[in-house]
């Protein structure tokens, strides 16, 4: 990984989700190789400005993509508006606070619910306890989630609720009062369907 200029936590950070034709007879380090080759072609310098001007460099643009997409796996259109909330808590140097990097360090990713018990995890992936990005991807993300942090969507918007529904789809607000009235609204949703 450090051949290429990664971190161990940051390597995957290189591999782009993509079809590929590759040959039978690519050794282990052939793929490595040519992963990187497809990196540096996807990073081009459009891509590359924008992730400047977010102040962010491409493994942390990857990072932050792969919560973004891991917030929001059923519905593509609200990819933008999430990266534009963390972007907001990142400016203003608040607490990430992402439900899938708790799940990711507890290595629990089917975990339908978050209690405050599992907010107590210590490691640098729970970002109800460290600030900023954690130190590498949860996933891979898709290169259109990567692309829809490049391009989030400016808004006020600092915290994000799942809807009281099965839309897949978030309420979002900009004050926590707001906030804890959307939550209050899904938790008692999950407990009338049973949720746990």
């Amino acid at each position: 990984s450090e051949k290429y200029g990664f971190s161990p936590s940051q390597f995957a950070c290189m591999f782009i989700p993509n079809t590929y034709e590759i040959y039978s007879t690519f050794s282990s380090d052939d793929f490595i190789s040519f992963m990187a080759t497809q990196y540096k072609t996807f990073w081009n310098s459009n891509r590359l400005e924008k992730a400047s001007k977010l102040g962010l460099s491409q493994s942390e643009v990857t990072i932050l993509a792969s919560i973004v997409q891991s917030e929001q796996s059923l519905k593509y259109d609200e990819h933008s508006k999430i990266a534009g909330l963390y972007i907001n808590r990142l400016n203003k140097n608040m607490k990430l606070q992402a439900d899938p990097t708790v799940k990711f360090a507890l290595n629990m990713p089917e975990l339908k619910r978050l209690y405050y018990r599992h907010l107590e995890i210590d490691s640098p992936y729970n970002t109800y306890k460290y600030k900023g990005l954690p130190p590498g991807p949860i996933c891979i993300p898709d290169p259109r989630v990567i692309d829809a942090v490049l391009t989030y969507q400016k808004h006020t918007y600092l915290f994000m609720c799942a809807q009281p529904t099965f839309s897949g789809y978030h309420n979002f607000s900009s004050t926590n009062a707001q906030h804890e009235k959307y939550k209050k609204e899904y938790t008692d949703w999950l407990k009338r369907e049973n949720i746990h």
